[in-house]
C-alpha cells in the first residue's frame, strides 16, 4: 500500500451510552440476569476533518467507570499524528497498556483493558477511513510485515514469534484475493443466540426458533445454568423446533463449579450440543481443561473467551487443550491489535475461532476480524461461525447485515462499522439522553437504583 496521509489528532471524546434491554430480558443469562446493553463510545477527531468512531461493550452499571479510564488515557492520544501511531502501532499499543501508573489497576485486564479496547477500536476505524476501506480489507490487504508490526508479541513469543507470523501470512498471500472475492459474493456463516435468552418465555423461544429458521439459520444457541430441569425442558423445546439436522449450542456464562459443569452438561448430552460455552470461571484454565477432557467422549466441545482478559490467558487456554472453540471478543481484550495475536496463536495450535458477538456493536466489529482470518490466517470456514444477536443494529450508520443464507454480508463502507447514528446518542446517552429522561420521569428506572 502507498503511504498514508499524516493527520493531526486534536481530540478524543468519550460518552456513556446505554440501552434499556433489561426491560425485555434481552441478553439475560444465568449470571447476568438484567443486562442493559451499553458502551463507552469514543470519537477521535483530526484537524483535517477525518474522524474515527469506536467503542467497548458494557452492561449498564459500571459504564461510567470505564468512561473515566478512557478519559485517563486520552492524553496518550491527543496531539499525536496518525503516522506516529500507525507506523509503530505495536509499540503504541504497548505504550497505551503500560502507562507506569495506570497499569497498576490492570495490568492488561479489567476496566483499563476495556478502555484500551475502546481507544484502539476507534483508531482502527480511523485508519480504515484514511485508507478508504473496511477494516477487514485493510487487514487482509496489508503486507505481512506491516500487519505483524501492529502486534505486541511480549509474553507470547514462546508460542509464536513475529518471524513465524510473517511466514504464516506470506504462505496464504498468493490465494488471498480469491477468498476476498468469495466473501464479497457469499459472506461469512452466522449462528444466532437470539432464540435463547434465559428470561424468555417458552412461547417466545418457539416463535424465535421459527423466525430464525425461516431466515436461513442452521445453528442456534441457548442459555442454561439456573435450573437443570428447566434446562432439560427448554433444550427439548428448542430441539423440537429446530430438528436434529441443525446445530445446537448451550452457554452457562460462568455459573458452575468444575464438577457441577461436567455433571450438568452430561445431563444434557442427549440434546447433542456442539459445545458448552463458559462452563466455569473464565480464569480457570485447568478447570476448563478438566471439563473438556470429561466431555470429549460425548463429542461436546468447550467454548470460551468472551471474558478472557488478554492474549496470555488465551495462550494458556490453547496450550492446555482447555477449549475447542476460541471465542474472541472485540471489546474484552485490548482491541484489534491484541486480537490479531490470538488468531495467529489459534492457527498455530490448531484451534477454531468462533467469535463472541452478544452485545452492542460486537457483531459490527467481529465480522471484520473473522473475515480477515478467512482471508489471511486459517483460510477456512470449516467448523467456524460468528455469533449474531439481533440487538441495536438500527442504531448504527453501517449496521451488520445478514443475507438469506444466514451469512454476514461483507462490509463495504470504510472503517470498523462502529459509527452510531446521532439520534442514538441524543436518545440514549446516560443519564441525560431523551429516552433516559423519559424513563426516569415515568419511574421505569430510578436514579437511586441505577
Amino acid at each position: 500500500m502507498g503511504k498514508d496521509r499524516c493527520l493531526n489528532i486534536t481530540t478524543l471524546q468519550a460518552k456513556d451510552i446505554r440501552w434499556p434491554t433489561s426491560l425485555g430480558a434481552h441478553g439475560s443469562d444465568a449470571m447476568h440476569t438484567d443486562p442493559d446493553y451499553s458502551c463507552v463510545y469514543v470519537t477521535i477527531a483530526t484537524a483535517e476533518g477525518v474522524t474515527g468512531y469506536g467503542m467497548t461493550f458494557t452492561l449498564g452499571r459500571g459504564t461510567d467507570i470505564v468512561l473515566l479510564a478512557v478519559r485517563a488515557m486520552k492524553r496518550l492520544v491527543e496531539g499525536r499524528t496518525t503516522t506516529s501511531i500507525f507506523d509503530r502501532f505495536g509499540q503504541f499499543w504497548r505504550e497505551l497498556t503500560s502507562d507506569s501508573q495506570l497499569r497498576w489497576i490492570g495490568p492488561e485486564k479489567g476496566v483499563t483493558h476495556l478502555a484500551v479496547a475502546a481507544i484502539i477500536n476507534t483508531l482502527w476505524d480511523l485508519w480504515g477511513r484514511i485508507r478508504n476501506v473496511p477494516v477487514w480489507r485493510l487487514l487482509a490487504e496489508m503486507e505481512p510485515e506491516e500487519l505483524v508490526s501492529t502486534i505486541d508479541f511480549r509474553y507470547i513469543e514462546d508460542v509464536i514469534s513475529p518471524e513465524e507470523a510473517i511466514a504464516l501470512l506470506r504462505e496464504t498471500k498468493p490465494t488471498r484475493s480469491e477468498r476476498i472475492q468469495y466473501l464479497l459474493a457469499n459472506g461469512y456463516p452466522a449462528y444466532t443466540t437470539q432464540i435463547g435468552w434465559l428470561g424468555y418465555s417458552d412461547e417466545t423461544i418457539r416463535a424465535l426458533c421459527r423466525k430464525y429458521l425461516a431466515a436461513g439459520f442452521k445453528a442456534f444457541k441457548m442459555k442454561v445454568g439456573q435450573d437443570l430441569q428447566n434446562d432439560i425442558k427448554r433444550c427439548k423445546l428448542v430441539r423440537e423446533e429446530i430438528g436434529w439436522d441443525n446445530q445446537f449450542m448451550i452457554d452457562a456464562n460462568q455459573t458452575w463449579n468444575v464438577q457441577t459443569a461436567i455433571e450438568w452438561v452430561i445431563s444434557l448430552k442427549d440434546f447433542k450440543p456442539l459445545w458448552i460455552e463458559e462452563p466455569t470461571s473464565p480464569d480457570d484454565v485447568l478447570g476448563h481443561a478438566k471439563i473438556a477432557a470429561a466431555l470429549r467422549e460425548h463429542s461436546i466441545g468447550v467454548a470460551t473467551g468472551e471474558m478472557c482478559c488478554n492474549r496470555v490467558m488465551f495462550k494458556q487456554f490453547m496450550q492446555a487443550n482447555a477449549l475447542e472453540f476460541c471465542q474472541i471478543d472485540s471489546a474484552r481484550i485490548g482491541g484489534v491489535n491484541e486480537i490479531l495475536s490470538v488468531y495467529l496463536m489459534a492457527k498455530k495450535l490448531n484451534v477454531k475461532v468462533c467469535p463472541h458477538a452478544g452485545g452492542v456493536g460486537l457483531c459490527e466489529m467481529v465480522q471484520h476480524l473473522q473475515m480477515w482470518d478467512f482471508c489471511s490466517v486459517s483460510c477456512t470456514m470449516e467448523g467456524r461461525m460468528v455469533e449474531f444477536v439481533d440487538q441495536q443494529h438500527d442504531q448504527f450508520v453501517f449496521p451488520a447485515a445478514i443475507n438469506e443464507q444466514a451469512c454476514y454480508v461483507a462490509p463495504r463502507a470504510p472503517g470498523y462499522s462502529t459509527e452510531l447514528k446521532q439520534e442514538a446518542i441524543l436518545q440514549f446517552e446516560y443519564p441525560h439522553g431523551t429516552e433516559w429522561k423519559r424513563m426516569f420521569d415515568e419511574g421505569i428506572f430510578t436514579r437511586e437504583n441505577y
